[in-house]
């Protein structure tokens, strides 16, 4: 019954989102890829919304079926309610063809996690700009394709739906998004840290204040080349390259869109990443979490722990969870994370059966086996690094989100550690009241 009422649910709201489209024919800026999808669709909108435009993007992660519809309605997520999404479904309809007061950009995020996803959406939503924001070796989702090609093939999907006259933004340095560029006669921005990128980011690094008398991380700073001109930039609150590459993709669009350059490196420096994104958090006794805990895939994972390798910090320390839907790759890819993280951190603690191969794996790269801890849910591995926790300690927490018995959700140790539990609400993942009840 529940299944049917989603079937019946989505049709309608693909049906609304199309009219709505069709009615007020806004500005459609699309992201895809397998990294970084909703913090470039948020520094997008970051960049964007001082214009003279009224501009929309899509809430959180809703990049689904249901997720797109509902951002290009306007409506929430009713969950498991079904007279809710009835009351929804209602306003959308009139949203579709009555609203008067209509966006005039939107932007959206297009996410593929099976076979079909992306092309059952571009069969009907028609972008003006498609972002590729990376195509990795191996990408999240895996475990349902056939081949890592193929996930890549299913995101090219976007570029494949633009308008005649569409623009594609795309990342410069990935070699699987140059070659697919190859077949493609659309005009083309990139953006990247090469040197044959027409939006260029330079020096990305990590500034610092001072906190009880301690150095601590604040932000990342890094500079970009872009219209003949160079600019720094300063993100504060978010560690690591890969909000960065966010804000380098933001700029690749405004610069499609004849925005100011000046204006919009300008506007990103009050931008702030989605939570569960390499965030920084103060955590117990002066310590340091870097919260990357939305979601874990190798290419993310090893990105963070890079991160956390060049932070300033007196103990470094890796918290990882399971990383999911990686089917036959997965052995291999946790015993690849393992060892790098074995290579430098003072303490790792994984969550999850998978994550036992990350154990291994930093044992392998030299790490004593006493500064392994292997725990099986987050809850307990945060209250026991909280026991344990030092002042001026850099801890990074990453996992997948997962449910049932695969339920990882990395935020719950984050909670644990931090300074002022009492904030969760406001600065972690997945605390909504529906999850909390949902998934527990």
């Amino acid at each position: 019954m529940r299944k049917l009422l989603k079937q019946i649910v989505v049709a309608v709201l693909m049906w609304e989102a199309r009219l709505a489209l069709r009615h007020h024919r806004p500005f459609i800026i699309a992201v895809t890829g397998s990294v970084g999808k909703t913090t470039t669709k948020d520094a997008i909108f970051h960049v964007l919304r001082d214009t003279n435009s009224a501009v929309r993007k899509s809430r959180k992660s809703f990049n689904s079926e249901i997720g797109i519809p509902l951002t290009i309605l306007g409506l929430p997520s009713a969950w498991h309610n079904p007279f809710l999404w009835m009351r929804y479904l209602k306003i959308g309809f009139w949203r579709a063809i009555a609203q008067r007061k209509y966006p005039k950009i939107l932007v959206l995020e297009v996410g593929a996690d099976h076979p079909g996803d992306v092309s059952r959406i571009t069969s009907w939503l028609k972008p003006d700009i498609a972002v590729v924001t990376r195509l990795p070796k191996l990408p999240v989702h895996v475990e349902f394709f056939n081949s890592p090609e193929d996930v890549r093939r299913e995101k090219w999907e976007l570029a494949c739906a633009l308008k005649p006259d569409g623009v594609l933004v795309v990342n410069g340095d990935d070699p699987y998004v140059r070659e697919f560029c190859k077949g493609t006669n659309a005009r083309t921005v990139t953006f990247g840290y090469g040197e044959d990128v027409e939006v260029k980011g330079s020096h990305p690094g990590v500034h610092y204040g001072e906190t009880g008398g301690n150095s601590v991380p604040i932000g990342t700073t890094f500079h970009v080349d872009g219209k003949g001109k160079s600019y720094r930039v300063n993100i504060n609150g978010v560690v690591g390259i890969q909000s960065a590459t966010a804000a380098l993709a933001a700029l690749a669009v405004g610069l499609a869109m004849e925005e100011s350059m000046e204006r919009m490196t300008k506007a990103l420096e009050t931008f702030e990443t989605p939570p569960g994104r390499m965030r920084v958090i103060h955590g117990k006794k002066g310590s340091v979490i870097i919260d990357d805990s939305y979601n874990s895939s190798p290419v993310a994972a090893e990105a963070a722990l890079e991160t956390l390798r060049a932070v300033d910090g007196k103990r470094k320390v890796a918290m990882l969870g399971d990383m999911l839907e990686l089917g036959e790759f997965s052995e291999e890819e946790h015993r690849k994370v393992g060892r790098i993280a074995g290579s430098f951190v003072d303490i790792l603690i994984t969550v999850g059966e998978r994550a036992q191969w990350m154990a291994e794996g930093a044992e392998d790269a030299g790490l004593e086996r006493e500064k392994v801890h292997k725990f099986q849910d987050s809850e307990t591995a945060g209250k026991w690094m909280a026991e344990c926790v030092h002042f001026g300690d850099i801890i990074l927490a990453k996992g997948s989100e997962g449910s049932g018995a695969n339920i990882i959700r990395m935020e719950r140790a984050v909670k644990q550690l931090m300074e002022h539990p009492e904030d969760a609400t406001k600065l972690l993942v997945r605390q909504e009241d529906e999850w909390q009840r949902q998934y527990k």
